[in-house]
């Protein structure tokens, strides 16, 4: 892969993750508090969670690919609690800092092994793959938990 490949795949990632952050703005603009931080099971995760998950996860993979370090606390996001405004904010910032790191991908990012804290290196390309499907299954279970809030009885 070349430099112009290079620039490629990250024009395409950044394309796919703007629109994977709309949708999640499509599923909380409208969200109370309560529903935002509604959680189905003792053990599942809100509406709140999982953005910010999905966000934390996502910034510090696209750091690791970059070979940039990161600052992310990830058992911090499964106990957070957000309204509507607080996580379109970070969708926002989302959307500039996957402009600004992935502006400069280059193909020894795609291409060379990156390691992510407790995970065996792999080459960036992986990490970018992955962490897409990552982020596309958690939207999914926030439709979900749309769903199941508003069926309670």
């Amino acid at each position: 892969m070349d430099e112009a490949g290079a620039q490629a795949v990250g024009e395409a990632f950044k394309k796919l993750f703007h629109e994977l952050h709309d949708k999640f703005r499509d599923q909380v603009r409208t969200l109370d508090h309560g529903t935002l931080n509604w959680r189905p099971l003792p053990k599942a995760n809100s509406i709140a969670v999982l953005v910010t998950h999905s966000l934390g996860s996502e910034l510090e993979m696209i750091r690791a690919v970059r070979s940039q370090p990161s600052d992310r606390d990830r058992e911090s996001e499964f106990r957070v609690e957000a309204e509507a405004a607080d996580l379109l904010g970070m969708l926002d910032q989302a959307d500039r800092e996957v402009d600004q790191h992935l502006a400069g991908l280059t193909a020894g990012d795609l291409l060379q092994d990156r390691p992510r804290k407790d995970h065996d290196p792999k080459p960036g390309l992986h990490w970018l793959i992955s962490n897409y499907g990552h982020a596309r299954e958690h939207l999914a279970q926030i439709e979900l938990t749309k769903q199941l809030y508003d069926s309670r009885t």
